[in-house]
């Protein structure tokens, strides 16, 4: 098969997605590589229908990287995971609604483009964790204490854009991190970024069946077939608080070899057929 694969600088040496397409390469299949943050990219001719069998995307959020998948998309080409939807998940304010609005376990979520309009909240809603609405990677996140410490919290947000607000779920300081390869879940655990001291060993868990069937339905209501999600076992129960689109997946076992054969097999049979609860919000919104 051929593929392309469109790699933030970011991720230039990191081994998801590096090591995924060497096992590809070595697997007897052409990739392609495209850096959309440093190269000239002549987009009429990189994107032709048909000259690739899917284009898979690893780029943070706001990257150029997702402009060009959409493009290929719009030409008939199939992407991993489908392009109609990234955004959706992207956008964590516009994630949260699709998630409350389909069931999922979500906490109540607040949006300001100033930290200091969080103020108007409640002293119930505190503590608060504040993050960029297209944030990745765990970036600016920050636990507010009161509202005398919101301030605090747009130091670095400089560069502007959409805040979110949650309350906080009280919890152990362990996440929960459910990741899916193409339905095949898996669950682990890793320190919470809230919580900096506390020491946690990263490792494997076993899949309970509760959090079984809410890792699934977030595949369901995103429509992503390659994704992580963010779970906190709070006192009331599970509460997903991130998911992201194509993650590191680390700690899963086999990783690159389960999610290079994943990439083949969404390549060969098109990504998921049924309209996303964020496909349809998003063409709705059109």
């Amino acid at each position: 098969m051929k593929l392309c694969f469109l790699v933030e600088e970011q991720y230039r040496h990191d081994g998801m997605p590096l090591d995924v397409i060497r096992q590809l390469d070595a697997w007897g299949h052409q990739v392609d590589v495209v850096w959309p943050g440093r190269s000239l990219i002549r987009i009429s001719e990189a994107i032709r229908a048909g000259s690739h069998d899917a284009w898979v995307l690893k780029t943070v959020s706001g990257g150029p990287g997702l402009t060009l998948l959409e493009a290929a998309a719009a030409v008939g080409l199939t992407t991993v995971n489908d392009a109609r939807v990234i955004r959706g998940v992207r956008d964590k304010a516009l994630a949260a609604v699709l998630a409350a609005r389909s069931g999922l376990p979500v906490p109540p979520t607040y949006v300001a483009a100033r930290p200091e309009e969080f103020a108007e909240l409640p002293a119930s809603a505190y503590p608060l964790v504040v993050k960029p609405a297209d944030g990745s990677s765990g970036r600016a996140v920050r636990l507010v204490a009161s509202p005398e410490c919101l301030l605090e919290a747009g130091d670095e947000n400089a560069g502007g854009g959409l805040l979110i607000a949650q309350p906080y779920v009280p919890n152990s300081g362990t996440d929960l991190k459910v990741y899916s390869v193409a339905g095949d879940l898996f669950a682990t655990e890793r320190r919470s970024p809230l919580h900096p001291a506390h020491t946690v060993r990263e490792r494997e868990v076993p899949l309970t069946p509760q959090i079984a069937r809410i890792a699934a339905r977030i595949g369901e209501v995103h429509g992503l077939d390659l994704y992580g999600a963010d779970i906190l076992l709070g006192p009331d129960g599970p509460v997903v608080v991130d998911v992201n689109d194509f993650p590191s997946f680390r700690q899963v076992p086999d990783a690159v070899a389960r999610v290079a054969d994943a990439v083949l097999r969404l390549a060969r049979d098109g990504a998921r057929t049924d309209a996303p609860v964020a496909a349809l919000a998003l063409e709705g919104a059109r």
